[in-house]
């Protein structure tokens, strides 16, 4: 099974530690055997995702949405982002050059794509900027691809 990954960065702490619970169960819950994990690998849900597949014995393919992706992440991410990456089976890019929203989207587009489902860290509310995750949620329904929301009961972004 192809399972991608979409969700929103700079949670608050609290709602981290529930996220990444509830991504360690949604992985578990799919059978390791043939268990491929499709993600951007950022900070946040996109890399507990990723981290979270590869214990759980799956592989990992990474989609890079623009050149200079890797340098508009936190520089506190860069480790966890360049420890993925070498974990990766495979490495899809965009051929965009700016990390900038229609990479962003572009490669979302190509994640979704490759997935046989969307799993969608997402509070059910609008993107806050074109590329944000409804708008993966979005994309993935006018495709046909199946999404699974995960969010914890009462949680906020803010």
């Amino acid at each position: 099974m192809r399972v991608g990954i979409t969700g929103h960065r700079g949670l608050p702490v609290e709602v981290e530690e529930r996220v990444k619970r509830a991504i360690r169960e949604t992985v578990s819950s799919c059978p390791a055997a043939g268990l491929v994990g499709i993600s951007c690998i950022a900070d946040g849900p996109d890399a507990w995702f990723a981290q979270a597949v590869l214990h759980h014995g799956g592989a990992l393919e990474v989609v890079v949405p623009a050149e200079k992706y890797r340098e508009s992440l936190p520089e506190w991410h860069h480790d966890v982002y360049d420890d993925l990456m070498r974990q990766a089976t495979q490495v899809h890019e965009t051929g965009m050059t700016e990390s900038d929203s229609d990479a962003h989207m572009a490669g979302s587009e190509i994640l979704v794509g490759l997935a046989d489902e969307l799993i969608a860290i997402w509070d059910g509310q609008p993107a806050r900027g074109y590329g944000g995750t409804a708008d993966v949620v979005s994309y993935a329904e006018r495709t046909g691809v199946p999404v699974r929301v995960v969010w914890p009961e009462g949680a906020s972004r803010d």
